[in-house]
C-alpha cells in the first residue's frame, strides 16, 4: 500500500509502498477516507517529541471503512463507516492516563496511508451527517477541546468562556463545543480574520492579543470569566488570572508560547482559582465527544485539504500556521 513516510529527522514526509498493516486479534483494518494533520506530527518531523523512532508513518486522525477483522472481532464490523480514537491503552483512572498510554501516529504506525491496522475498541461509528473529511478533522483535537471544556472545565449553560488563540483546530472545537453547550464565549487571537470567522461561528467577541491593551479591552468588552480555555501559556498568562473571576476555572493543554516568567500566586489564592492541566482524553470522553456532536449536529472547521501525495505541501502549511481550522489528507 501506499503511505507518507517519515525517514529521519528535519525531513519532509515521502509517498513510498509500504508493507500492509499485520492485523492483529482484536483488530480491524481499516481503508482510509482521509486523515488530518495536528502539531504532534510537525513536532515528530522535527525531531522535538518524545519516543521518536524512524522510519515512521505519522497520523493520529483517520476515519474510513472497515475492511477485514481480525481474530475474535465481530464480522459485522466489515463495511462500516468509522472514525478512529488515537489515544490507546489510557488505563483504569479517568482522571489521568496510564504510564502505557500511547498516541496512533507513534510509536505505532498512523493515518496517513492507505489503510491502517487499530484495535477494535478504538473505532467508533462515524455520524452520519459528517463528511469523510470532516470526520477525520475530528479526533484528536475534538477529543482534548472536549476534555478542556466539560470534562476539566466543568463547563455549565450560560457561563462566559474565554478562548485563546482562534483558529487553531483544538480552539476552534472548543468554541464549536461550548456555543453548542449554551455558553457566552469570547476569543483572542492575532488575526482580524479569525476573530471574524470565530464570530460567525458563535463567539460574541474577541480581541487581538498583539495589542498591548488587549486585558483591558477585553475586559470592557466581555468582563470577567468562568471558564478561561489556553494553548499558550507564556507571558499572557497573568492577564488570564486577572481575567478570571472568583471561583472560575484556566484549564490548559499546551504551552506554546513558553512558561511564565513571574506568576503572581496572590490572585491565585484569593480569588479560589482552579487552574487545570490537560491532554487528550479518555474513551469515555471519546465517546461523549461523538455524542455530542451526533446530536448537535456540529461540523468540524476544515481549513484546507490535500491528497495523501501532497502530504508535504500539508506539513509545510502547518509549520508555517497558515490554516485556520483543521489540515486534511484525502486518501
Amino acid at each position: 500500500m501506499q503511505a507518507a513516510v517519515l525517514d529521519a529527522p528535519n525531513q519532509p514526509p515521502v509517498i513510498r509502498s509500504v508493507a500492509e498493516p499485520e492485523l492483529l486479534p482484536g483488530e480491524v483494518l481499516i481503508s482510509l477516507r482521509a486523515s488530518a494533520l495536528n502539531h504532534r506530527d510537525v513536532w515528530i518531523q522535527q525531531g522535538k517529541y518524545a519516543g521518536l523512532r524512524f522510519p515512521i508513518v505519522p497520523g493520529s486522525d483517520g476515519a474510513g471503512v472497515v475492511s477485514s477483522v481480525g481474530w475474535g472481532v465481530d464480522a459485522g464490523w466489515i463495511g462500516r463507516d468509522v472514525i478512529i480514537n488515537p489515544g490507546c491503552d489510557w488505563g483504569d483512572d479517568p482522571r489521568a492516563q496510564s504510564t502505557n498510554f500511547t498516541i496512533l501516529g507513534l510509536p505505532r504506525d498512523g493515518t496517513f496511508a492507505e489503510r491502517v491496522a487499530v484495535p477494535v475498541s478504538q473505532v467508533h461509528t462515524k455520524p452520519e451527517h459528517l463528511e469523510w473529511t470532516e470526520a477525520a478533522a475530528l479526533p484528536l483535537a475534538g477529543l482534548t477541546a472536549y476534555r478542556a471544556v466539560f470534562s476539566r472545565g466543568g463547563l455549565s449553560e450560560g457561563e462566559r468562556v474565554l478562548i485563546t488563540g482562534i483558529g487553531a483546530g483544538t480552539a476552534l472545537f472548543a468554541l464549536q463545543f461550548a456555543v453548542g453547550a449554551g455558553a457566552r464565549v469570547f476569543v483572542t487571537s492575532s488575526s482580524q480574520e479569525k476573530i471574524d470567522r470565530a464570530k460567525a461561528l458563535g463567539a460574541l467577541g474577541g480581541v487581538n492579543y498583539r495589542e498591548a491593551d488587549w486585558p483591558a479591552k477585553l475586559e470592557k468588552e466581555a468582563g470577567k470569566f468562568d471558564l478561561i480555555i489556553d494553548s499558550a501559556v507564556g507571558p499572557g498568562f497573568n492577564a488570564l488570572v486577572d481575567l478570571a473571576k472568583p471561583g472560575a476555572r484556566i484549564v490548559f493543554f499546551g504551552a506554546t508560547a513558553g512558561a511564565v516568567p513571574e506568576l503572581n500566586p496572590r490572585p491565585i489564592f484569593w480569588k479560589q482559582l482552579s487552574i487545570l492541566g490537560t491532554t487528550m482524553g479518555n474513551p469515555e470522553d471519546f465517546a461523549a465527544m461523538i455524542q455530542f456532536v451526533l446530536v448537535r449536529e456540529l461540523r468540524p472547521v476544515v481549513s484546507d485539504t490535500f491528497p495523501l501525495s501532497a502530504v508535504a505541501d500539508a506539513f509545510a502549511l502547518m509549520e508555517r500556521g497558515g490554516q485556520s481550522g483543521k489540515i486534511v489528507l484525502t486518501v
